[in-house]
């Protein structure tokens, strides 16, 4: 069964969950924004989503880019917890593993590591 949460509770979960990174790397995020959205158009059922150039791939062509997006998909993680401390849980792995993308980290690196 899915779990009823405000938008600002969510929200709040997500910036929890940024808190989590250590303030080294968090230093080294570049040029990237973090946005919540319902679900996303064409997979439904996807948490969250990385678009744009992990730090491992930018060169000078880089230079003057817009920013990267993370989104993380509310309705879409609601639905896979019983429980609000499932949220925070799931909200947590989902936001580091599309940080992780961005620092140029894979999805098969990220389940070796627990973060899929």
């Amino acid at each position: 069964m899915a779990v009823r949460m405000s938008s600002r509770r969510f929200d709040e979960l997500v910036g929890d969950a940024l808190d989590l990174i250590p303030p080294e790397l968090a230093a080294a995020i570049d040029n990237v924004v973090i946005l919540v959205a319902e679900r996303h158009d064409e997979e439904p059922d996807l948490l969250g989503l990385y678009e744009g150039v992990a730090l491992t791939e930018r060169d000078s062509w880089y230079a003057g880019s817009l920013p990267d997006t993370i989104t993380i998909y509310r309705d879409a993680l609601l639905d896979i917890c019983d429980t609000e401390q499932q949220v925070v849980d799931e909200v947590a792995i989902t936001v580091i593993h599309e940080v992780a993308h961005h620092f140029g980290i894979d999805d098969e690196r990220l389940h070796e590591l627990g973060w899929a």
